[in-house]
């Protein structure tokens, strides 16, 4: 293990290296959940899984502390897996390697995984530091959290027996989150018939890197550039006005990241690539223009590209990319209730299209569920007006603010008594599980707080240390303040 293991609180930071030792890319948390089991056993803790393969763990009360309500600590053991361009980093067998930067952690050119490894590192601790004081737990690790709630979606019902569930999964200290939005997903499939390049075409490789990318709940109300909606923007001067055809396009790794990158091969006729390298520079000195203060490393560049042997024909590629850049995208609408918060978005998170198929994913959240579906219905209209076949994933629902309940109040009082002041009280714009986990258990009486992290979901992920310190104590103080059962 390397330093940062033994930073304090080493029960968070040696666990979190062993997380980053043990790959668990979403849908492939075996590892993970493996080396969770064996550590239940070494402390003759009961475990189970679901039949959605979350893991739970029994933690007996300390002495003094059995009469206390049991309490559900709970985070998912998956992580994003998002790459810089040029790196080798293989997520399925790699462990994330932690770089320190002050007094801020990172990984080396990957996400880091402090979502919501720092969550899952807490409540290993549980199983590993002997002396903490504590009311009987059970320790809820869900799996692929960040594909689409599937564990929390697949939570069986009746099994647990806690009262209050404290999740560890939001990112900014000194708040407590008590609401969230709902989502859900479509993917829009259109099918082409690729035709031949004309000999007197020239093929170009286009790169739009640089972006922050970021959390497409979260950061959705930062402005930022999405990857996708500019280069589709791009393309449709290139398509309409130079005659290029599209080839391929790849941009996008994870439904709820905002995409950092995207790259696309076109043809065009070769008397116009000089045009074309014109226009690219006027494209990328007006983006910079538009956004450079809050993307100052945007860049859209091209080179030149063997000729392929066939291309999308140039009215499946205006139509086809005329429905990119028409496609809602970002803010749809403010909440009218609380002061500052996105109600409804849309990201278009990804675009895969090669060899005669385009697949279009796109994530839409609102705390209102007509309003998330609304938008789908919006996006839908789009791509089936160009004959694209569109299926909806799975919505899952919001979760319901209650700042009154008896578990917000006892949260409120520790963080009163610990830091002086109250803690903000937020309804976030992200799904968090809670939503799903209440529709399943709906006595839970739940609250929701975290460390500092920022830019979750992109390379630039990072989680602000001495914030884990604090998110530990208050953790500990939370428990000993449990309520005894009525």
């Amino acid at each position: 293990m390397n330093e940062i293991s033994k930073i304090a609180p080493v029960a968070i930071w040696e666990n979190f290296q062993k997380l980053c030792d043990t790959p668990r890319p979403s849908t492939k948390e075996e590892a993970v959940l493996q080396l969770l089991e064996k550590m239940a056993d070494a402390k003759g803790f009961a475990h189970f899984r679901d039949s959605g393969s979350n893991l739970v763990i029994t933690v007996p009360a300390k002495p003094g502390y059995e009469d206390r309500k049991m309490v559900i600590l709970q985070a998912h053991v998956d992580m994003v897996t998002q790459a810089n361009s040029g790196s080798s980093h293989n997520f399925d067998t790699d462990p994330i390697r932690m770089v320190m930067n002050g007094e801020w952690i990172t990984a080396d050119n990957t996400t880091l995984g402090a979502d919501n490894g720092i969550g899952a590192a807490a409540m290993m601790g549980f199983m590993t530091e002997d002396g903490l004081e504590h009311g009987p737990l059970e320790l809820l690790f869900t799996v692929d959290e960040e594909r689409g709630l599937t564990g929390a979606m697949n939570l069986e019902p009746g099994r647990l027996k806690g009262d209050i569930l404290l999740n560890l999964d939001t990112e900014d200290e000194y708040e407590l989150c008590v609401g969230c939005a709902g989502g859900g997903d479509l993917v829009a499939t259109f099918n082409y018939a690729p035709v031949a390049v004309d000999a007197g075409f020239v093929a170009r490789d286009i790169a739009l890197t640089g972006l922050k990318g970021g959390h497409s709940g979260i950061d959705i109300i930062l402005g930022l550039g999405n990857a996708n909606k500019l280069m589709a923007r791009f393309l449709r001067t290139a398509i309409r006005d130079l005659g290029a055809q599209i080839v391929t396009i790849n941009a996008g790794t994870a439904r709820n990241a905002i995409p950092r990158e995207s790259f696309a091969s076109v043809v065009l006729p070769a008397d116009q690539a000089s045009a074309f390298n014109t226009t690219l520079a006027a494209f990328g000195a007006a983006v910079k223009d538009e956004i450079g203060a809050i993307e100052p490393n945007f860049n859209i560049a091209a080179k030149d590209a063997d000729l392929p042997s066939t291309a999308m024909s140039a009215s499946d590629s205006q139509k086809f990319n005329n429905a990119c850049v028409g496609a809602p995208n970002g803010v749809q609408a403010m909440s009218t209730s609380v002061e500052g918060v996105v109600e409804t978005s849309i990201n278009l998170a990804i675009i895969k299209l090669a060899n005669g198929k385009a697949d279009v994913t796109l994530s839409a959240r609102s705390s209102i569920n007509s309003a998330r579906d609304s938008i789908r219905e919006a996006a839908t209209a789009v791509f089936e007006n160009i004959g694209a076949t569109v299926t909806w994933g799975d919505a899952y629902p919001g979760w319901k603010p209650d700042a009154d309940s008896e578990a917000v109040k006892m949260m409120m009082a520790v963080h009163r008594d610990m830091f002086g002041k109250d803690p903000e009280i937020r309804v976030i714009h992200a799904g968090l599980e809670c939503g799903v986990l209440g529709s399943k258990y709906p006595h839970w009486d739940m609250v929701s707080f975290g460390p500092t992290i920022k830019r979750a979901h992109s390379p630039d992920e990072c989680v602000h240390v001495p914030s884990v310190t604090r998110f530990w104590d208050y953790l500990l103080a939370a428990l000993k303040s449990i309520p005894a059962k009525a």
